[in-house]
């Protein structure tokens, strides 16, 4: 029956050709949107990750919920508490985080901040984590020296080298500041955090704070993919009444929505090419079945079963679809291919400081999904045209083209 089908195509190859070429066309949009998209998520997401959650998170428990109001109630041990992390499966490092607030001063400018204290030696040591724009990183000896987000560098009229006051309240009510050195100006994914963000040695944070824990301690695993694997290995390691382990997706409530919100708009692209396919092969197979009237009748009367010509019919459109799906992915790639050529930098999105180098991902899912709407949408298509044929009363066929 393949081989019948397959001749029927060849034999009205023009016809057949434009359908295949609608279908190839519909899939490689949809195979370059779905990729694109892919590419965004993939990098939007490691930048996020390296910037400002780690892969996972150990914290105490209920600290996202509760610890806005009261953060140094629920302060971690010393950094020998957390041992099992440097046991994990798939660890590149750890590194502890310790928040805090207050004010930061250069000359007559005095900008409240939002302050975070990490170890520099394990913790944003890479341009995708921070993008130092003027200065230097920290280095493990630089304790008397901070990073300033872009925004609030800005603001203060802050350059690296310059000399500025950090003033915070303690944990026990009282006031207490240190003379810094601008070390560096960054950059990191979001723009709202730059606006307010000063970055510490974590030592020197702790002496500021007069506290030895940290807030958090942050993993960073050599592959996004294995986080749950040893977010689960974590949460056996560790006291579930002391810690509270989450992954990076448990936290990264931005990321997610705007996932959520590109996916929905993919969906409809798929709809819309769903619909081109649809329509089009329809059309296609009905003129093919009204051409193909009187062979149909001379069919049956030879004694082809109504039920082999439904599925005849079915396989061709199949066939349109699994022709048309193979090249609109091949298609999709060479445009992926020039893409990558022309090194497209795309701009940030909103609320975001970075863009990024324009790139499809062509991931087994969307190869295989491209594929099955392909073969399904064709064969779909074709089913009322089968059907149609399938019905025929032999005579009248027979009589059509004469």
């Amino acid at each position: 029956m393949a081989k019948l089908a397959t001749r029927n195509l060849l034999r009205h190859w023009r016809r057949s050709l434009i359908a295949t070429l609608s279908v190839g066309f519909g899939i490689a949009a949809l195979v370059v949107a779905n990729g694109f998209i892919e590419w965004m998520f993939v990098d939007f997401r490691e930048a996020t990750i390296e910037s400002q959650y780690g892969h996972i998170q150990v914290t105490r428990p209920h600290y996202h919920e509760d610890g806005r109001a009261d953060p140094f109630s629920f302060l971690l041990p010393g950094d020998l508490a957390a041992e099992p992390l440097a046991s994990a499966p798939h660890l590149r490092s750890w590194g502890p985080r310790l928040g805090f607030t207050g004010l930061v001063s250069r000359g007559d400018s005095t900008i409240s901040f939002v302050g975070e204290g990490f170890n520099p030696a394990s913790d944003l040591t890479g341009d995708r984590s921070l993008r130092i724009i003027q200065g230097k990183r920290l280095s493990a000896a630089d304790q008397s020296d901070v990073l300033l987000g872009r925004g609030l560098a800005t603001l203060l009229g802050a350059q690296a080298g310059d000399a500025i006051v950090v003033l915070v309240d303690t944990p026990t009510g009282g006031l207490n500041a240190i003379d810094a050195r601008v070390a560096g100006i960054f950059e990191s994914v979001s723009k709202a955090y730059d606006d307010s963000a000063v970055l510490v040695h974590i030592d020197a944070a702790r002496k500021l704070l007069k506290v030895n824990g940290a807030h958090s301690w942050l993993v960073y695993l050599n592959s996004t993919k294995n986080t749950d694997n040893v977010a689960a290995d974590l949460r056996g390691l560790l006291d579930p009444q002391q810690f509270e382990v989450r992954s990076w997706d448990q936290l990264a409530e931005f990321y997610t929505r705007a996932v959520e919100l590109l996916r929905q708009q993919i969906d409809v692209v798929r709809f819309i090419v769903i619909a081109i396919i649809l329509l089009g092969i329809s059309n296609t197979m009905m003129m093919s079945v009204m051409e193909r009237t009187g062979e149909i009748g001379t069919s049956m009367a030879l004694g082809i079963r109504r039920r082999a010509l439904l599925g005849q019919f079915l396989l061709e459109g199949g066939l349109i679809g699994l022709i048309g799906g193979l090249g609109g992915l091949a298609l999709a790639f060479m445009f992926g291919v020039g893409i990558d050529w022309l090194h497209i930098e795309m701009p940030p999105p909103p609320g975001l400081t970075r863009g990024y180098i324009a790139h499809v991902l062509l991931t087994p899912a969307i190869v295989i999904e491209a594929l099955l709407i392909a073969i399904f949408t064709t064969t779909l298509a074709s089913l009322w045209p089968a059907w149609k044929a399938s019905r025929m009363v032999i005579v009248d066929s027979i009589r059509h083209n004469k």
